[in-house]
């Protein structure tokens, strides 16, 4: 009997992904459980690095190791999350394989405080994918200012990149010219190369929610909770005229794949909301939705199945529109989120070192 997932996958061509990674569930074959389930990838990040290195002691056998032979504390974390992800994509890629490298790919974030360096952050992902030597990983590169013409770079050369933290249509679109842009400065086949696009979509809500709060009732009513899902609706909306017409005929004849779109923050964060809401919401064809354990467990068991991503695409607008005409500003709530975004995970990247550096401390006791 099929999961929900795996009719997701069947009947609407979205894919289901993991927001979470842990050493524990390689070694466990939990994570080899929930491929059997349904799950066609993972997306990891700083924070959840962080949080996996503080709450276990199974990193300490290879830290030691990593240690004697010399390796100082942020390399010792790229190790150990490179090893990480490596295991994990070494069980997803029988999905990778049977989905012709479109599906089964593991994600892994080069340094957030490279956010706005785009020279490095090419340098930093063309390194870390070396190390890992997978080719059903995915490097997350932030869709900065600095970032979107990385990602062009990165593209160009032929490697995977899942560009995440897009929190407006602006930015989406400027994606989505880098990875064409990127495509057509290569020669030859294109059949081997993917990206993703990850769209935010309850920190949208989380902080609109909060500017219509200030605005008094009359600005909150039927507008609470509903641009996250408008706006990822909208993006959907540019997405296929994007990877339509003469342009993308010429770059699919030579064997390129189309950019998802992949809806990230998709847990609910208001417990008043329905906790399969930014699931059930988005479903369409060549989509991705990566969510937390807790998340995919709720949509295994009550989660509705429907095609909803494009169902009433003028609505969406007139929400956006609408909110507009509220006073909340929405290029300014793109800028804010990115900004805290970016803050979030450097925090967590610095919290996941001193989390190693207080282990090797205990080493040398």
């Amino acid at each position: 009997m099929s999961t929900r997932l795996q009719d997701l996958y069947d009947h609407y061509r979205q894919s289901a992904w993991l927001d979470d990674l842990d050493r524990r569930w390689l070694a466990s074959g939990s994570l080899a459980r929930w491929v059997e389930r349904g799950v066609r990838g993972v997306t990891s990040n700083p924070t959840i690095f962080a949080r996996a290195m503080a709450s276990s002691d199974v990193y300490a056998d290879e830290l030691a190791e990593l240690v004697a032979s010399g390796a100082g504390v942020e390399a010792a974390y790229w190790r150990l999350a490179e090893a990480d992800v490596g295991g994990a994509a070494d069980v997803l890629r029988p999905v990778y394989d049977a989905s012709g490298g479109a599906d089964g790919f593991v994600s892994i974030e080069v340094d957030p405080g490279l956010a706005h360096d785009t020279q490095q952050t090419v340098v930093a992902a063309r390194a870390v994918l070396g190390r890992i030597d997978r080719p059903n990983v995915y490097v997350k590169v932030p869709a900065t200012l600095e970032g979107v013409p990385a990602v062009r770079q990165l593209v160009s050369e032929g490697l995977n990149v899942n560009i995440t933290l897009i929190f407006g249509l602006e930015r989406y679109e400027a994606v989505v010219e880098a990875y064409l842009s990127g495509l057509e400065a290569r020669n030859g086949d294109l059949s081997g190369q993917t990206s993703v696009a990850s769209f935010f979509v309850s920190r949208v809500d989380t902080e609109v929610n909060a500017r219509l709060a200030d605005l008094g009732p009359e600005a909150r009513r039927d507008l609470e909770s509903r641009a996250g899902i408008a706006q990822a609706r909208a993006a959907y909306q540019v997405f296929g005229p994007r990877f339509a017409g003469p342009r993308w005929e010429a770059l699919a004849a030579r064997g390129a794949k189309v950019q998802r779109p992949l809806w990230a923050s998709t847990s609910t964060k208001d417990p008043s909301l329905p906790d399969t809401l930014y699931l059930d919401s988005l479903i369409g064809p060549d989509t991705v939705n990566t969510a937390p354990t807790a998340t995919l467990e709720a949509f295994i068991d009550h989660g509705s199945l429907a095609r909803t991503v494009d169902a009433d695409p003028d609505e969406a607008r007139a929400t956006l529109a609408r909110l507009a005409d509220v006073g909340v500003d929405l290029d300014d709530v793109t800028a804010q989120l990115e900004k805290e975004g970016v803050a979030a995970f450097a925090k967590s990247y610095d919290e996941a070192l001193a989390t190693l550096e207080a282990g090797v401390d205990g080493l040398s006791r």
